[in-house]
């Protein structure tokens, strides 16, 4: 995932997997490896920080990359270079790569839907939309993974709040369309349509995260090694199709590929996850308000793109829908004495 949300599920965004999964024991499995100690509050607060600003600026990294690069020769260097990255951490820390041919079926399915599909979507919607509007819309996953985790495969049942939320969600997106400016079938307006289908590819992988792999016994970055190399794998064997069109490159770009590969689809999922397990979910999932505005604050200074009032107006309404879907914004009780 290119930003960290907490879905309605208890599955991490951004790929990094659940947040806890119980270890399948038999004869043939080795004793489990214990986890790694937590990182101290001062560290976890640091990677925090540099987790909202590494995901918020993977939007400007997409966009420096395409002027020299094609949106899929873009998603093939980010999810290689993540794969590879975080290889090394699998190295280092002696990870196990699970056996059961079922968790490598299931994560195929993710590797395509949570990121071969969604990177690509991403890259190409940036040719014709701003970097900080893309990280606008990559905001309304938490509101996609509620729609699949509730009515798709119904890992849980709506409240009529979070479906209040999700409808409080879906007028925030039609804010940031902006119907009254008009629906011709423009670039811009398909490319808003491509970057929440990628949300919705988040959202669909998410809730089947939590619909199949909630006890797969992999730890979290065994899955998302798996996630990222898988898609790694898919993206090498497209190859000939998709990335051997010419490309251009500067340092800009290069840094650019870098860091998006590396941090933002590498060691961002180990930082998102030890924020997760130092501070809970609730509080680690704050980094879902980070992104969004260090991405648009990016691209105004470094990129000199301009932002329509209806923006951050439609975003400040997606956030709202979110906060009531996931049960943080309530509407006062009135007392037994007002009554």
């Amino acid at each position: 995932m290119t930003g960290g949300f907490r879905p309605l599920c208890s599955s991490r965004p951004g790929g990094v997997g659940p947040r806890h999964y119980s270890r399948e024991v038999t004869s043939r499995t080795p004793p489990p490896v214990l986890a790694a100690p937590a990182p101290s509050s001062a560290a976890t607060t640091v990677q925090f920080v540099l987790l909202g600003v590494i995901w918020g600026a993977s939007f400007l990294f997409m966009k420096v990359g395409l002027g020299g690069l094609s949106a899929p020769q873009v998603a093939w260097s980010r999810l290689v270079l993540g794969a590879l990255t975080l290889g090394v951490f699998m190295l280092v820390r002696r990870e196990r790569l699970p056996r059961n041919p079922r968790i490598w079926a299931h994560m195929t399915v993710l590797a395509v839907t949570f990121c071969v599909v969604p990177y690509l979507l991403f890259a190409w919607a940036e040719q014709h939309v701003s970097s900080g509007l893309g990280s606008i819309y990559n905001a309304t996953t938490p509101i996609m993974t509620a729609i699949a985790a509730g009515l798709l495969f119904r890992v849980e049942k709506l409240s009529v709040l979070q479906i209040l939320g999700i409808a409080v969600g879906i007028g925030g997106v039609v804010v940031i369309i902006g119907p009254w400016h008009g629906l011709g079938l423009s670039d811009d307006l398909v490319a808003q349509l491509a970057l929440l289908g990628a949300t919705a590819c988040y959202g669909f992988s998410l809730a089947y995260m939590r619909r199949f792999l909630a006890n797969s016994g992999t730890t979290a970055l065994t899955f998302s090694f798996l996630n990222i190399g898988i898609g790694a794998v898919i993206m090498l064997l497209l190859t000939p199709a998709i990335a051997l069109t010419p490309i251009r490159l500067d340092l800009p770009i290069v840094v650019s590929m870098l860091l998006l590969g590396c941090l933002g689809t590498g060691v961002a999922y180990i930082w998102n996850q030890n924020a997760v397990r130092a501070w809970g979910p609730t509080r680690a999932s704050t980094v879902t308000y980070v992104t969004p505005v260090v991405g648009v604050v990016l691209g105004v200074l470094l990129l000199g793109e301009t932002v329509s009032w209806n923006e951050p107006v439609g975003a400040l309404i997606v956030f709202a829908g979110i906060l009531l879907a996931q049960g943080r914004l309530r509407f006062p009780r009135r007392s037994a004495a007002a009554r």
